[in-house]
């Protein structure tokens, strides 16, 4: 056995990546994390760079609660009790205390029946939604989408599906009007938060348009948001695209690795809905859940987000994000409004986007960008990410840093 004739594909397409400028190399390993001072946040230090503190403009720790002291503990905690894993899938024998606790937690937390834990976010997606589209399903779903949505749909193989473009609801309801003759169900499925720009489904016009349709269908129609981003970082307390819209989703999908700090990813929705997916999703049934400590500390994370420290935690995130995007439009970056912690700066060249990232790194300070094909071509852009860890300080050193390049 050998790979000997394949590898040569795989250079192949190695080499296509770095020609398009989206090969993403050799992580950066963090080894070490220093702690705040002067005014400072937390700065991180990296494998093969010295003594060289970097600034994390990059992390998807929207409140801090990674470093948070109730958060460590709490999972130091269960780890004593309960040992480093599960040991088992869940309906064998790997499933805690602290799971049934967090679930119970969740569905509370969002106004639904149930709550069902996964290995992560993208596992929930790819595990629930082939579960919800049957043989006579047409899905729908907005152009930019999560990969994650993107290949469950490939993994379902729905009678039909189509793309409506980046929320436009007129769009939508074009799409739903005229295939209604033609499917027995429809799933329609979209991101709360959309991950690489930072704005929002309008998932109130969402729900009216997909309820306007609902009797076309015989067997209805589904709407399921991933609203992995929007959860513990949006509105007034934490509960997402939901919050701001006032529109509710009927399957909801986040992750406790983003706002929560932990990981893993979890659904919450009805308690019939929640019982078909235990008994069909294979992500959940063959694969072992997030460890027993990891439930422990993202019950801990949530003990905050519904405290007054987690309403200033979510008025700091605020703030600090309305900062950054008033200092981007000062320095003449361009960026899209709004007030949640991604903050794009579109830089519409490949080349140009690569050279600010660098720029950045000789800074030291990490950040994301984002080529085409992640991203539209002309829509290549920064992904700056806020933390409620960052102070005001962080963010003028950023914004030193990039009026430098603008000079």
């Amino acid at each position: 056995m050998s790979l000997s004739k394949v590898e040569p594909l795989f250079l192949a397409k190695l080499n296509q990546l770095q020609q398009q400028g989206v090969r993403k190399d050799d992580e950066k390993i963090i080894t070490g994390i220093l702690a705040s001072e002067d005014g400072f946040g937390l700065r991180y230090q990296l494998h093969g760079y010295g003594g060289r503190a970097f600034l994390r403009m990059n992390s998807n720790s929207y409140l801090g609660l990674a470093q948070h002291p109730a958060v460590i503990e709490a999972e130091a905690r269960a780890v004593e009790q309960y040992g480093a894993g599960p040991g088992a899938v869940r309906f064998i024998s790997g499933t805690y205390a602290s799971h049934v606790e967090l679930e119970r937690r969740l569905a509370a937390f969002h106004g639904r029946e149930a709550a069902m834990l996964f290995s992560a976010a993208y596992a929930t997606m790819v595990g629930v939604l082939p579960q919800l589209i049957s043989g006579q399903t047409l899905v729908v779903s907005d152009a930019l989408n999560h990969n994650c949505i993107i290949n469950a749909i490939r993994l379902a193989q729905p009678a039909g599906k189509a793309i409506y473009a980046h929320g436009d609801m007129h769009d939508l309801e074009k799409i739903l009007s005229t295939n209604r003759d033609r499917y027995q169900r429809v799933c329609v499925v979209t991101d709360g938060v959309f991950s690489m720009r930072g704005d929002h489904a309008p998932l109130d016009e969402f729900d009216a348009c997909c309820d306007k349709h609902q009797s076309d269908y015989p067997e209805g129609i589904v709407t399921v948001v991933d609203d992995s981003h929007g959860i513990g970082a949006f509105g007034s307390t934490g509960r997402g695209t939901e919050e701001i819209t006032r529109g509710r989703a009927d399957v909801l999908v986040a992750t406790l690795g983003k706002a929560f700090g932990v990981n893993g990813g979890y659904v919450a929705a009805s308690a019939t809905a929640i019982a078909y997916l235990r008994e069909t999703a294979p992500s959940y049934i063959y694969s072992n859940p997030i460890t027993p400590a990891e439930a422990a500390a993202a019950l801990a994370a949530l003990d905050i987000l519904e405290s007054a420290e987690g309403l200033g935690l979510l008025d700091r995130l605020r703030s600090l994000s309305t900062k950054l995007r008033s200092g981007l439009q000062q320095l003449g970056f361009e960026t899209l409004p709004g007030e949640h912690p991604i903050v794009p700066v579109f830089i519409r060249d490949t080349a140009k986007t690569a050279a600010l990232v660098a720029h950045l790194f000789d800074h030291n300070i990490l950040a994301t960008g984002l080529n085409y094909p992640v991203v539209p071509q002309g829509d290549q852009e920064i992904r700056l990410q806020v933390s409620a860890g960052h102070t005001e300080r962080d963010l003028d050193y950023l914004l030193n840093a990039l009026a430098d390049f603008r000079q």
